[in-house]
């Protein structure tokens, strides 16, 4: 306001709503909207924008002392072509946490001797949630296979993307827009084996649109997903419709390769200039200082359900300090999710054209192959059929093989 510089807000609904909106504006489309000066944009929206000559590079505009004030992988986000550019500046983000029931948790730890430092990593989170399976199986012995699942995942394409980045590999780069791929068969297999193999077993599991919905049927007791997410956990587990329970939720840090890398999911979208005059664009990016400045960006995205974008902000007392009025259990999300940013290098994808595709791409091809198998399975334990025996089938390389090829054949055509 001392500056002179008014901002309006404006909606689109969705994400997918305030793309097309702005591809129509920059197209000059009949009934199309004023191109707004700044918009909210995930990598994928401002590498299109980008491609039509529309987006500001904000690095001019920034000293290097004010680009270091930035959590770094936060601002490599916004350089699509690794020479220096900002075409996203970061203004809320997030990062992924393990979820868990702990009231439940405390039960199985108690008979089995299970312990948190078992779900430090991927490989101990399969095996935990088999001998969770086996001990929920005992329980009824004259039911076979009817143990139940342990853990799900939101957002399987993270698992799938940093997992194989902890292991040593990029699956996707970008040189000149345009992506380059990497799809290590080895470390996909590593993958398959820490997801599809146990969900198909029945030890991992996805049934409600979120994994939280899991966890309020009780068909897991832990998720990975998104630290914005966490505040969706459920206070109870319904047995039926007459029958509940409380439930205690506990945060853990996700889960990494037992000999992988530190790098940690980040998630959320930015802000991008939209091209205009000198003048809109010097005023558009002195508004997107003052909004991330810590003293106004740590409230706003605590509020929002997110985390800070500064070096400063991401401090748990810095955040306590601004935010004293908490509950508990965001306190508690927020001590893990700091401790991930400031223990791990943040991985993003670059920006390339295709990249939602190709992302989605990854998401279903292993989430359908588990689901379908799964079904299978089930379908022969019914008829009388040993779990081993049942699968046995989707175990093999020759399975694996198949899979990987018809998923490589289709990421290779967004080259």
């Amino acid at each position: 306001q001392e500056k002179g510089i008014t901002v309006k807000s404006k909606s689109f609904g969705s994400i997918d709503d305030l793309q097309d909106n702005l591809v129509a504006s920059a197209n000059k489309d009949a009934g199309a909207d004023e191109e707004p000066n700044i918009f909210m944009a995930y990598a994928d929206i401002a590498f299109t924008i980008d491609t039509m000559g529309k987006l500001v590079d904000l690095s001019g505009y920034f000293t290097e002392e004010e680009k270091a004030k930035y959590v770094e992988g936060y601002i490599k986000e916004g350089d699509f072509n690794q020479n220096g550019e900002l075409k996203i500046l970061p203004v809320a983000k997030s990062t992924e946490v393990f979820a868990l029931n702990k009231t439940d948790w405390n039960k199985f730890a108690e008979a089995t001797g299970v312990k948190y430092k078992d779900l430090a990593t991927i490989e101990g989170v399969t095996k935990t949630a088999e001998i969770y399976y086996n001990w929920t199986d005992s329980q009824t012995p004259d039911i076979p296979n009817d143990g139940r699942a342990f853990f799900g995942r939101d957002a399987l394409a993270n698992y799938i993307l940093v997992g194989s980045k902890q292991l040593g590999k990029d699956i996707f780069t970008s040189k000149n827009g345009k992506m380059e791929l990497d799809f290590d068969k080895e470390i996909v297999r590593t993958l398959w084996d820490n997801y599809y193999v146990p969900y198909i077993k029945g030890h991992f599991a996805a049934t409600g649109r979120f994994r939280s919905d899991d966890i309020k049927i009780g068909n897991i007791l832990g998720y990975v997903g998104s630290s914005s997410g966490v505040s969706f956990f459920p206070e109870t587990v319904s047995i039926s419709d007459t029958e509940s329970y409380g439930i205690e939720m506990d945060i853990l840090a996700a889960p990494i390769f037992a000999n992988g890398e530190n790098y940690a999911t980040q998630q959320g979208a930015g802000m991008s200039v939209y091209l205009g005059t000198e003048a809109e664009n010097s005023a558009a990016v002195e508004f997107l200082k003052w909004f991330t400045e810590p003293e106004r960006n740590v409230g706003f995205c605590i509020d929002a359900g997110y985390l800070p974008v500064t070096v400063e902000g991401n401090n748990i007392d810095v955040i306590l300090e601004k935010e004293q009025i908490i509950s508990a259990s965001v306190e508690k999300n927020l001590r893990v999710s700091v401790e991930t940013i400031n223990n791990n290098d943040m991985y993003t994808t670059g920006a390339f054209a295709y990249a939602t595709e190709a992302r989605r791409t990854l998401e279903s091809s292993m989430v359908d192959a588990a689901q379908r198998d799964r079904s299978a399975v089930l379908e022969s334990l019914k008829n009388g059929m040993s779990l081993s025996v049942a699968v046995a089938p989707f175990c093999s390389d020759e399975h694996f093989d198949t899979w990987y090829q018809e998923t490589l054949n289709t990421l290779d055509s967004y080259r």
